[in-house]
């Protein structure tokens, strides 16, 4: 009986983190020729860092990059960063514009993922 009750337990708590990992959310806003400014909501509460990295939609072999990115809670992850060493940002042929997708890898001290987001925007903007 008693191992039922602590399984049973066990699966309850993984249910829960599961389900607040599923709920995190992430927006986009371009800021000319910086990284990009990120809004993040229900992040889990061990998330130390942030793994962002950017995907062109219309061109998806092209890798644009990204980079990690501390975290100390709050809902803006600022204009500028990301180091510009591992990004480089949206560049679609003129006058095309390209959906860019951005994937955001909550992660705890050790490097465990504990949740993903994705946002999409078009760039340029018109």
């Amino acid at each position: 009986m008693t191992t039922r009750i602590v399984l049973a337990g066990v699966f309850a708590a993984a249910c829960a983190a599961q389900a607040q990992a599923a709920d995190m959310t992430l927006a986009v806003k371009w800021c000319g020729s910086q990284t990009p400014e990120f809004t993040v909501a229900n992040v889990p509460k061990e998330t130390t860092q942030f793994d962002l990295q950017m995907m062109d939609l219309q061109v998806q072999t092209y890798r644009h990059g990204g980079g990690k990115v501390a975290y100390k809670g709050g809902k803006t992850i600022p204009c500028g960063s990301i180091p510009f060493s591992g990004y480089e940002g949206p560049s679609p042929p003129f006058p095309q514009v390209h959906d860019y997708q951005w994937t955001a890898k909550a992660m705890d001290a050790s490097g465990r993922v504990l949740a993903t987001a994705t946002a999409t925007r078009k760039f340029p903007e018109r």
